[in-house]
């Protein structure tokens, strides 16, 4: 996918600066071009020599170097590349893009193109998760800009937390989601997945047997054809796919905010699993036995309804699919969930445990529309979900 396309890839000051050479290895080995560009804070962390050797061209870093200019103006460096890629994206380069700055030679590339961008932020914590941050990221995304990670993980500071840069690997599967051919180039579309924990106290919590196996497939098969793909997961049991923005939740209140952030959408499918109510008195310390026999009263409140709010929401998508898991008269309760909520489509499914679909491999769907009931035959999650993003694809074509 990636042979003869030029990526160029921006290195920005951080220490995951030294991912940036095992991504130029990854890139190579798949038989596209690397132009190289280094910050003269990335040149702290990784040397213009071993990026060059590495990519085999030269490295660019000075704005106003006169043979440069005269051989391959600024201008000319950013629209020839087929991608640019900043990687690590810090909160100095995402401030910059976010403003409109040019005040050096990455800066001034990012402003002087229109070739699409994918961004890979590598910062401190509580950088990431800092109001200014969120707010360039939010601009950011609003502007077009594709992002792939942060991931959760130890910090070279000693902290734990999101701000970790994706991986070499995650970075070419998101690169190659950014240059796929496909009828949804162009198109954001909101993926919602597996389940949300609901807290009794800091150590239980109120789930359900949700995988997230499914939602996982649809954003993958939206992903291969073209779309931009915003990945609001709750603790699933299977891994987030690569080459999609991630944002990780636990509760029903957490995926709210996560989703009405992720927002305007072209499409949104709702396929998480999201508990209906949480526990009102939810203890802030371990509940504990003492041989009494007394079993503690938890008060339960109803949850947010995500789907309706994003269905009747003012920043509706066009296309709003919903979910409906049931034990008995799927499409009767399906159908009728589609007119309360507001949605376009409902995919619903027998998660009886005499199916075994709930958690597992195969999925058997019925697809609620406004023209009826639509019966799928049993088949894997995958295929599922590669109908259902190509149903997505036209519906939105």
């Amino acid at each position: 996918m990636l042979a003869n396309k030029r990526i160029l890839l921006i290195i920005g000051g951080g220490i995951a600066a030294y991912k940036s050479l095992a991504l130029i290895r990854l890139l190579k080995k798949s038989g596209a071009a690397v132009t190289p560009v280094l910050t003269r804070a990335g040149a702290e962390f990784v040397t213009p020599l071993s990026v060059s050797a590495l990519a085999g061209e030269k490295v660019y870093s000075a704005l106003f170097d006169l043979t440069d200019e005269a051989e391959m103006g600024h201008i000319q460096l950013s629209r020839v590349a087929d991608l640019i890629v900043v990687a690590p994206a810090t909160a100095d380069l995402m401030a910059k893009m976010a403003g409109g700055r040019a005040d050096d030679l990455a800066s001034t590339l990012l402003l002087a193109t229109d070739t699409a961008v994918l961004a890979a932020p590598a910062m401190n914590v509580r950088m990431w998760q800092h109001a200014a941050t969120q707010r360039s990221l939010a601009q950011l995304r609003e502007d077009g800009v594709r992002f792939v990670g942060p991931n959760d993980g130890d910090m070279a500071c000693g902290e734990f937390g999101p701000g970790r840069m994706a991986e070499p690997e995650e970075i070419v599967a998101a690169i190659e989601a950014a240059l796929a051919v496909g009828p949804l180039v162009g198109r954001h579309v909101l993926v919602t997945s597996g389940p949300t924990h609901e807290p009794i106290d800091p150590v239980r919590y109120i789930a359900n047997r949700s995988s997230g196996a499914q939602g996982t497939a649809i954003a993958v098969a939206l992903r291969d054809l073209g779309a931009t793909v915003t990945f609001v997961t709750g603790p699933a049991a299977v891994p987030a796919p690569n080459g999609v923005a991630v944002v990780r939740v636990e509760t029903a209140a957490q995926m709210l905010a996560a989703v009405e952030a992720a927002l305007p959408a072209d499409a949104a499918v709702m396929a998480a699993a999201v508990a209906d109510w949480r526990v009102a008195n939810a203890s802030g310390q371990k509940m504990k036995k003492h041989g009494s026999g007394q079993v503690p009263s938890l008060e339960f409140a109803e949850n947010p309804d995500i789907l309706s709010s994003v269905s009747k929401g003012l920043m509706r998508p066009k296309l709003v699919v919903g979910f409906a898991a049931e034990t008995e008269r799927v499409a009767e309760y399906a159908a009728a969930k589609r007119l309360r909520k507001g949605c376009d489509w409902i995919v619903a499914n027998d998660v009886s445990p005499q199916t075994g679909i709930m958690g597992g491999t195969e999925n058997a769907v019925t697809l609620i529309t406004e023209a009826g009931a639509e019966v799928w035959p049993r088949m894997g999650k995958d295929a599922v979900a590669r109908a259902l993003a190509a149903r997505i694809a036209a519906s939105l074509a």
